[in-house]
């Protein structure tokens, strides 16, 4: 076990009075595994992941962190217009103090290794969608974390692409023996990358449900393609509500 959620809740203090955003949750990811929690919208999905980060604190019930090192994907890739991949690539071990040779040479061997040699000193605006997500991958685990924190990083692509690069993510978070936990709002996307689903109910989120996803292998494309998918999705459309 890597995180734990033990009977966790939150309430969001404002002038006009109290959200209960999160009430009573429970759910654990181990070490390696990939997890995806899908809710309603507005059910509290990107504060689980403040909460898991640490950036927020529960109002009651505790977070187990196995381990203390985090990466952040967000929406958007987030990447500076007027740095190359390359600068991108170093950002996050510039803020955390950590430039040295030996652990930029390390993340130029990362991004050599999947795809990124020939767009190393490119600028963010000459890449396409989908390559701005890698080198938006290959930043965050330049730090060398040991959990990725997902906040629906697919959701600003078309269609085509979300599909590619939900391959390409996946294939590169396993290669790498990384945990990760993803928010998402499509099932279809939980169900072809994770090992764990868990469910939430509408706010305050708690689980409703979590789901061992262990057919068609590791590879998105062939577990869609398998006779399990259609009733799997089925079962967590019903839990959802929708």
């Amino acid at each position: 076990m890597i995180l734990e959620f033990k009977d966790v809740s939150y309430t969001y203090h404002t002038k006009t009075g109290e959200t209960t955003a999160v009430s009573n949750m429970n759910f654990s990811i181990d070490d390696g595994q990939f997890v995806s929690v899908i809710g309603p919208s507005g059910c509290g999905k990107t504060t689980i992941l403040s909460l898991a980060a640490g950036l927020l604190s529960p109002s009651s019930g505790e977070i187990v962190r196995g381990k203390t090192e985090f990466g952040y994907m967000l929406q958007r890739d987030a990447l500076f217009s007027w740095r190359t991949v390359e600068q991108n690539i170093f950002l996050p071990l510039e803020v955390k103090k950590r430039n040295t040779p030996e652990m930029r040479a390390k993340a130029v061997a990362l991004a050599e290794k999947y795809g990124l040699k020939d767009f190393l000193k490119k600028t963010p605006a000459q890449l396409s969608g989908g390559m701005r997500q890698r080198v938006a991958l290959i930043r965050t685990l330049a730090a060398e974390p040991e959990i990725l924190l997902l906040d629906e990083p697919f959701s600003a692509l078309d269609y085509q692409t979300r599909l590619e690069v939900c391959d390409d993510v996946q294939g590169i978070i396993k290669g790498e023996k990384k945990t990760a936990l993803l928010v998402t709002h499509d099932i279809s996307e939980a169900i072809a990358l994770s090992d764990k689903v868990v469910v939430l109910s509408a706010r305050p989120a708690s689980v409703v449900a979590e789901h061992v996803i262990d057919f068609g292998g590791n590879a998105p494309k062939t577990r869609r393609e398998c006779s399990e998918f259609a009733a799997t999705f089925e079962i967590l459309r019903k839990e959802l509500g929708i």
